[in-house]
Protein backbone atom coordinates (compact mmCIF):
# COMPACT_ATOMS: atom_id res chain seq x y z
CA UNK A 1 0.00 0.00 0.00
CA UNK A 2 1.48 3.95 -0.49
CA UNK A 3 1.68 6.06 1.70
CA UNK A 4 -1.44 8.15 1.58
CA UNK A 5 -3.25 6.73 4.63
CA UNK A 6 -3.39 3.10 3.16
CA UNK A 7 -5.21 3.20 0.30
CA UNK A 8 -4.48 2.01 -3.18
CA UNK A 9 -3.72 4.29 -6.26
CA UNK A 10 -5.93 2.91 -9.20
CA UNK A 11 -2.06 1.86 -10.93
CA UNK A 12 -1.66 0.06 -7.79
CA UNK A 13 -5.29 -1.72 -8.34
CA UNK A 14 -4.95 -2.41 -11.94
CA UNK A 15 -1.61 -4.17 -11.29
CA UNK A 16 -2.84 -6.45 -8.54
CA UNK A 17 -6.35 -7.25 -11.10
CA UNK A 18 -3.64 -7.92 -14.08
CA UNK A 19 -1.74 -10.60 -11.65
CA UNK A 20 -4.54 -12.11 -10.53
CA UNK A 21 -5.75 -12.50 -13.88
CA UNK A 22 -2.33 -13.87 -15.04
CA UNK A 23 -2.07 -16.45 -12.19
CA UNK A 24 -5.89 -17.56 -12.74
CA UNK A 25 -5.04 -18.17 -16.49
CA UNK A 26 -1.58 -19.57 -16.03
CA UNK A 27 -2.91 -22.22 -13.61
CA UNK A 28 -5.71 -23.31 -16.32
CA UNK A 29 -3.02 -23.48 -18.69
CA UNK A 30 -0.66 -25.68 -16.36
CA UNK A 31 -3.68 -27.76 -14.64
CA UNK A 32 -4.51 -28.47 -18.40
CA UNK A 33 -0.86 -29.45 -19.78
CA UNK A 34 -0.66 -31.58 -16.78
CA UNK A 35 -4.08 -33.48 -16.77
CA UNK A 36 -3.25 -34.00 -20.56
CA UNK A 37 0.12 -35.32 -20.45
CA UNK A 38 -1.26 -37.73 -17.58
CA UNK A 39 -4.89 -38.63 -18.46
CA UNK A 40 -4.47 -38.50 -21.93
CA UNK A 41 -3.08 -41.69 -22.76
CA UNK A 42 -5.81 -43.61 -21.50
CA UNK A 43 -8.37 -41.20 -23.72
CA UNK A 44 -5.67 -42.05 -26.97
CA UNK A 45 -5.17 -45.92 -26.71
CA UNK A 46 -6.64 -49.01 -25.19
CA UNK A 47 -5.39 -49.83 -21.99
CA UNK A 48 -6.49 -52.21 -19.32
CA UNK A 49 -8.80 -50.58 -17.38
CA UNK A 50 -6.93 -50.91 -14.13
CA UNK A 51 -4.11 -48.82 -16.03
CA UNK A 52 -7.16 -46.41 -17.70
CA UNK A 53 -8.47 -45.83 -13.94
CA UNK A 54 -4.89 -45.02 -12.37
CA UNK A 55 -3.97 -42.32 -15.05
CA UNK A 56 -7.50 -40.65 -15.29
CA UNK A 57 -7.85 -40.32 -11.06
CA UNK A 58 -4.13 -39.02 -11.63
CA UNK A 59 -4.51 -36.64 -13.74
CA UNK A 60 -7.97 -35.66 -11.65
CA UNK A 61 -6.01 -35.40 -8.12
CA UNK A 62 -2.71 -33.92 -9.52
CA UNK A 63 -4.24 -31.08 -11.59
CA UNK A 64 -6.26 -29.15 -9.07
CA UNK A 65 -3.07 -29.12 -7.07
CA UNK A 66 -1.10 -28.15 -9.97
CA UNK A 67 -3.44 -25.07 -10.30
CA UNK A 68 -3.56 -24.06 -6.53
CA UNK A 69 -0.14 -24.22 -6.18
CA UNK A 70 0.79 -22.27 -9.14
CA UNK A 71 -2.41 -19.28 -8.47
CA UNK A 72 -0.31 -19.37 -4.45
CA UNK A 73 3.28 -18.92 -6.05
CA UNK A 74 2.28 -16.09 -8.70
CA UNK A 75 0.11 -14.60 -5.97
CA UNK A 76 2.74 -14.77 -2.96
CA UNK A 77 5.87 -13.25 -5.66
CA UNK A 78 3.23 -10.18 -6.49
CA UNK A 79 3.00 -9.77 -1.82
CA UNK A 80 7.24 -9.88 -2.11
CA UNK A 81 7.57 -8.12 -4.26
CA UNK A 82 5.56 -4.85 -3.46
CA UNK A 83 8.06 -4.19 -0.58
CA UNK A 84 11.72 -3.74 -1.96
CA UNK A 85 14.16 -5.25 -0.18
CA UNK A 86 16.46 -1.54 0.03
CA UNK A 87 14.19 1.34 0.09
CA UNK A 88 15.29 3.67 -2.39
CA UNK A 89 17.42 1.31 -4.44
CA UNK A 90 15.72 0.02 -8.05
CA UNK A 91 18.20 -3.08 -8.64
CA UNK A 92 21.28 -3.79 -6.76
CA UNK A 93 23.72 -2.85 -9.22
CA UNK A 94 22.57 0.58 -9.22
Amino acid sequence: MSGNGGRRTQAERDAITVEIGYALCSAVFAAAVLFGAVAGPAMLFELPALAEKALLRTGQVLAPVVFVVRVVSVLLRLRAGAQPSQPGRTSPDS
